[in-house]
């Protein structure tokens, strides 16, 4: 038989989940079990961090009952508290993690978001994978997104006018507050999750300001989007809107030039200067002091793991 391998040996979870938003992991790892084949592992946290689960799976066990029955042991332990969601950023285990968090009554969000669990991955790599003596290099499974062509917004998600446009981050985590005391349209994370908390408050981020005489209604139709990063896509002269795992919208377009290719290209080495950090802001008119809707991103590179 095949034994369950461990944190070195079986699960490892350093406290009662307490928080309403998971994130969620489940896929195999560089390490090959006893007889060649990968070891599978569940990673969950919190976006804070102030709890992480784990534990090991042989692949003989890859499915929704064995993700539902160790989902159903965490919830189990004395103090934990279920979450309202859960997030997990692998389009291909999408069918087994949803069933999983759906029979629990869990919603599951596929959403590229998962800013913690993804820097907890890249640690584990180091810290955790390669010091296995199971690890394998060679099995090192490179995942990528399946990103498609950008798509036509719907009609409810176009504002009238966008501008590219940069702010000092104290500024922009200032404008954030509406969001994080639950009066405003938008999203925010911990910078610390993401690796970007060292950046100088005075640096300035790059994002794009779309303006509507309907702001208001155009924040709360995008704030129902799980919204991943907004680029610019010099050679379709278009913005574009990804969200969720792999969906692509078209979100402005520019007419072609050199001084608006330049623009363009500008603003995205900008933001992978600032690690991917950006923005986008929904409010009436240029010249408005009123703010609908901000979205804190960052784009960046799903790990390779």
């Amino acid at each position: 038989a095949v034994s369950e391998p461990t944190e070195q040996t079986s699960s490892s979870c350093n406290q009662a989940p307490a928080g309403e938003v998971w994130e969620i992991d489940f896929c195999s790892r560089p390490m090959l079990d006893e007889r060649g084949k990968k070891v599978w592992e569940l990673l969950i946290c919190d976006p804070e961090r102030k709890f992480e689960y784990s534990e090991y799976f042989p692949s003989s066990k890859i499915n929704s009952g064995e993700l539902k029955r160790a989902i159903g042991k965490l919830l189990a332990m004395p103090g934990a508290v279920k979450p309202d969601k859960a997030r997990f950023f692998r389009g291909q285990m999408q069918t087994i993690i949803t069933k999983a968090l759906t029979e629990l009554e869990i919603k599951a969000v596929p959403s590229r978001r998962c800013f913690t669990i993804m820097t907890w991955l890249e640690e584990r790599l180091e810290t955790v994978y390669k010091k296995d003596e199971r690890f394998n290099d060679k099995s090192l499974s490179l995942f990528n997104l399946d990103l498609g062509a950008p798509e036509p917004l719907p009609d409810a998600l176009r504002g009238e006018k966008w501008a590219f446009v940069q702010l000092p981050l104290s500024g922009v985590l200032d404008m954030l507050g509406g969001v994080d005391a639950g009066t405003m349209f938008g999203a925010s994370f911990d910078l610390a999750t993401a690796n970007v908390d060292d950046l100088p408050k005075d640096m300035l981020i790059p994002g794009v300001a779309v303006f509507s005489r309907r702001a208001l209604p155009l924040a709360a139709w995008t704030n129902g989007l799980d919204i991943a990063a907004v680029k610019a896509d010099v050679d379709r002269s278009c913005l574009v809107l990804e969200t969720g795992i792999n969906q692509r919208w078209r979100y402005g377009s520019w007419r072609a030039s050199p001084d608006a290719i330049e623009e363009a290209q500008n603003w995205e080495d900008c933001k992978q200067g600032m690690r991917g950090l950006h923005f986008l802001a929904v409010q009436p008119d240029p010249d408005s002091d009123e703010l609908n809707g901000m979205w804190l991103l960052q784009d960046r590179t799903i790990p390779s793991i």
